[in-house]
């Protein structure tokens, strides 16, 4: 998709101001993923690069729905420069590396979007170096580990994206475990209506929810999580650090919420990030949750003009039939 010539303006004063020093913009190239924001590497005319994220209507591939803005649900898209900044303000204050920011604009400086430009992490992902030498990615998970064990030991009172706990407010209900019940009950119906194996074992899909939803615990404090850290969202500097990227969703919530996605993108590899003292109510829970997410998700997203098709259609495919096994 070639750049929008309102996105290329903004994108060339943004640039001046991040990086100028007598720099010019001589190249913008879209890069791949990024389905709710436009991700792009600014090239200047010395070799010079950085990030630029751009939160704009027409970047977001997402099908709108009742109660997207709705930040007090902790699902609720993760979207805006808002959102990013105080996820990267959190994790940076924990030690966690993410990219150092350049430039910060808000709709209306250079342009009708908000837009960030950071740090560009020269090197591949995490899922890249995995592919290529598992032996390499090993002190890289063994970095990741330790920067998770940071956001798990950072507690909060409530739970919900970032902005919201860290700025005082509250998220909708009264559990972790009560938001993913809803969560997942609403995904269920989603997926039902788009697929009639689901539609089939949508009572028997529900009945299971509600059920490990029931033998959960109680808790009242709860961690920092990115939400989605998949081995695409880690990049490898130089230095063979792990680079935390697409930070919107960050939040205060179960930390086992974010290590059943570990271990769904992760395989084998997971292992040396697990830590003891996982709660398995909450896994098997936050499990079926996750593959009913994975499933309507991609569907949702499949009702729009996103791009990359096929391997959409395959994650819901592959995780549908995840969450029929996990039922019989």
């Amino acid at each position: 998709m070639a750049v929008e010539a309102v996105a290329q303006a903004q994108l060339a004063g943004a640039a001046r101001a991040a990086l100028g020093g007598g720099r010019r913009l001589a190249a913008v190239e879209r890069m791949a993923g990024g389905s709710k924001k436009g991700v792009y590497r600014l090239v200047m005319d010395d070799g010079t690069t950085a990030i630029a994220y751009r939160w704009a209507d027409a970047e977001n591939y997402w099908p709108a729905a009742e109660g997207d803005d709705d930040l007090a649900d902790p699902f609720s898209p993760g979207l805006g420069l808002d959102l990013f900044e105080a996820a990267h303000a959190r994790l940076a204050g924990l030690g966690v590396r993410v990219p150092a920011i350049r430039l910060v604009d808000r709709a209306g400086g250079y342009g009708p979007a908000d837009l960030a430009v950071v740090e560009d992490v020269p090197g591949e992902s995490l899922e890249a170096l995995l592919a290529r030498d598992p032996r390499a990615a090993a002190p890289v998970l063994a970095r990741l580990g330790e920067a998770l064990e940071a956001m798990r030991g950072h507690r909060a009172p409530g739970y919900g994206k970032v902005a919201v706990i860290d700025a005082g407010g509250a998220s909708h209900g009264t559990s972790c475990e009560g938001a993913v019940l809803d969560r997942a009950l609403r995904d269920l119906a989603e997926a039902a209506a788009r697929d009639p194996r689901v539609a089939a074992a949508r009572e028997r899909l529900a009945e299971r929810l509600r059920s490990l939803a029931a033998a959960v615990r109680p808790r009242a404090e709860y961690a920092v999580v990115h939400g989605e850290l998949g081995p695409d969202h880690v990049l490898v500097d130089a230095a063979g650090r792990p680079v935390v990227i697409d930070l919107e969703g960050s939040m205060y919530f179960d930390v086992e919420w974010e290590h059943v996605f570990l271990r769904i993108r992760l395989h084998d590899a997971y292992r040396p990030l697990e830590p003891a003292g996982l709660d398995e109510d909450r896994l098997a829970l936050y499990l079926l949750a996750q593959r009913l997410s994975l499933t309507a998700g991609p569907l949702r997203l499949l009702d729009g003009d996103f791009p990359d098709r096929v391997a959409m259609a395959g994650i819901a495919e592959f995780n549908l039939n995840r969450a029929l096994d996990l039922v019989g």
